[in-house]
């Protein structure tokens, strides 16, 4: 069964769906065949726009996608055109380096290699950081590349390198603007389809939970920075690309176009295309470049005096865009003039995914012996002691709070105990990271909602089968995981069948009503192949009938052999479905056994009725 097709419903969304990659492309060609005839000013300014858009194209992954935000991308720039210009032509190269000499073609891959060395090397300590201390951390080295291009002797200092060889395909030279505009314009078609095709994957997904989402995609088994130092070095990749361009499109390297304000004006770029939008980049860079040299030529003529007013200017309109068009310019144009869902591709046929054999039945999977969570002088939890078996409901109950998610977040490895040991399967987990603890074979919800909205329900399901796929990043950009990806969107779709979300699987997760939401975190912890699952207040806002959907559900995988360890408010729903409940108020365990001997027990009573206990 092919479940990504779009239904004979919509021939016309399909043929758009089908069409619509192919537009941009035949745009740029219809303009590079145009390029003989195009005046020498011109054709510089779409050079210019093709350059800066292959960097801000970088800066969109790693903001707009990923989240994080960087002034640094002109020093990689820098680091690009530098590295190429230097193995090219300068002086006093090592003797290992020598037959890089002269060559342009031989410098772009070793210039790609340098950057991809100083951006894991800057990534391995900025990226630890968090809030606003990324884009000062961003901000300090930008500032450290762009003072040693201009120190270095061997770089030419503040003079720069000059008399940069042309670079040669065969017999023909890319001696000329309109020449060198179709490898700068086919560069960044290359470099925005395989973004395209990275992001419509599993890799994709990850990258894209990065932003707002990073605690949950870590449970979901994402390996959250080995994942953010990917897209730095990437981003830092594509800017280095265009640094090589620009060297040998002007033939000259000199610092002034690596500085901060070159880094900030990116971000501009970015900002004012769309930072989510991947073409937002072309748009922001066409923008930006095309509005400073209009509003240098005119601004002279207006005001009767030179100067640098159209840096004030431009800042005036780069703020009231902000205001009257925070998705950019790109995210406006999508709004005013929507275009059909985007979908998954064509997939080959899915394969069934291997499942985890889940635990003999009455087999203990969950061992908590007196567990303890001291923040301060609260105590959260104090000396609790839980046994959860394979094919058993255990609910823990108890007021607002009373505990109940930090000791959630401790089972799952979301959070540290103070004291006490938790063992899941035989094994401490106590240090654990959350995804070496989902790839055992623990998964769960969570109190509040944690879906990434602009996704598709579909795709936010699929993110919970991130550890029942292998293909990386460069397979996943070719596209040659077709088949991996077509058996993971399967079993998320088979997920949102139980949960009875089917029909919703391409809206987006933000769209849908908040019992619907939980629902769908549901499906997404059932996706990793949990032995247990945990599941946080996982009935409310659900309505009546859903709940028993719900409980059906949930019965089921109990007779599967899952064990399910879920708190909850909802007394009608835990009477009637769970084996065993345990009551928690004020941090302690007052009562543990079956539900109608908790009901009974006079201290759950009375934490209920508001009475002492």
């Amino acid at each position: 069964m092919n479940t990504l097709t779009v239904g004979a419903a919509q021939p016309a969304a399909l043929s758009w769906q089908r069409l619509r990659p192919w537009l941009l492309p035949a745009a740029v060609l219809l303009m590079l065949l145009a390029t003989p005839w195009l005046p020498a000013y011109p054709l510089s300014l779409l050079n210019r726009i093709g350059l800066a858009a292959l960097a801000t194209l970088g800066l969109v992954l790693l903001t707009g996608v990923a989240g994080m935000t960087s002034f640094g991308q002109a020093a990689f720039i820098g680091l690009g055109a530098y590295a190429g210009a230097w193995l090219t032509v300068g002086a006093d190269l090592p003797a290992w380096l020598a037959p890089l000499a002269g060559s342009p073609w031989l410098a772009l891959p070793a210039g790609l290699l340098l950057t991809a060395g100083v951006a894991a090397a800057l990534g391995a300590l900025t990226l630890r950081l968090s809030g606003h201390y990324l884009p000062l951390g961003t901000l300090c080295w930008a500032l450290a590349l762009f003072s040693l291009f201009g120190t270095l002797e061997a770089l030419g200092a503040h003079t720069g390198l000059a008399n940069l060889p042309a670079p040669a395909l065969g017999g023909w030279a890319l001696d000329r603007p309109e020449r060198m505009a179709w490898l700068i314009w086919g560069a960044l078609l290359a470099a925005g389809g395989l973004s395209w095709q990275l992001l419509d994957s599993r890799t994709g997904r990850a990258l894209r939970a990065l932003n707002g989402g990073q605690a949950m995609a870590e449970s979901m088994g994402v390996p959250v920075f080995r994942m953010k130092l990917a897209v730095f070095i990437l981003s830092a990749l594509l800017a280095a690309l265009s640094g090589w361009l620009y060297a040998f499109e002007q033939r000259f390297v000199s610092p002034a176009p690596f500085s901060l304000g070159a880094g900030i004006d990116l971000l501009f770029m970015a900002l004012i295309g769309g930072v989510g939008q991947l073409w937002g980049a072309l748009a922001g860079a066409a923008v930006v470049t095309l509005a400073r040299d209009w509003l240098q030529d005119t601004l002279p003529h207006l005001l009767g005096q030179t100067g640098n007013y159209e840096a004030i200017v431009f800042a005036g309109l780069v703020i009231v865009l902000m205001v009257k068009a925070p998705h950019g310019l790109w995210g406006w144009l999508r709004h005013r003039w929507p275009l059909p869902a985007r979908r998954h591709g064509h997939l080959p046929a899915p394969q069934a995914l291997p499942a985890r054999p889940l635990p003999e039945r009455g087999r203990r999977v969950l061992e908590v012996r007196g567990l303890t969570r001291r923040f301060g002088g609260l105590v959260a939890n104090q000396d609790i002691d839980l046994d959860l078996h394979a094919g058993e409901i255990l609910a823990v109950i108890g007021p607002n709070g009373a505990g109940k998610s930090t000791l959630f977040n401790q089972l799952s490895c979301v959070d540290t105990p103070t004291a006490g040991t938790v063992r899941f399967l035989g094994q401490d987990v106590r240090g654990w990271a959350p995804r070496r603890l989902a790839a055992a074979g623990l998964s769960r919800t969570f109190q509040h909602v944690k879906l990434l909205p602009a996704m598709s329900a579909l795709d936010n399901v699929a993110l919970g089968a991130h550890l029942r796929g292998r293909a990386g990043l460069l397979r996943s950009a070719l596209h040659l995981e077709r088949s991996e990806e077509s058996s993971l969107l399967a079993e998320a779709r088979h997920q949102l069948e139980r949960v009875g979300l089917a029909h919703l699987a391409d809206q987006p997760a933000g769209s849908l009503a908040l019992g619907q939401q939980r629902l769908l975190e549901i499906a997404r912890a059932l996706c990793t192949d949990p032995a247990v699952l945990l599941l946080d207040e996982p009935a409310a806002g659900l309505r009546h009938q859903e709940k028993q959907a719900l409980a059906a559900l949930l019965a089921d995988l109990r007779t599967q052999g899952m064990a399910v360890l879920l708190v909850e408010h909802d007394m009608d729903f835990v009477m009637g479905l769970a084996d065993r409940v345990a009551c928690i108020v004020f941090g302690r365990k007052v009562a543990d056994g079956q539900p109608a001997a908790v009901q009974a027990d006079p201290q759950v009573q009375a934490a209920y009725l508001g009475a002492e206990i």
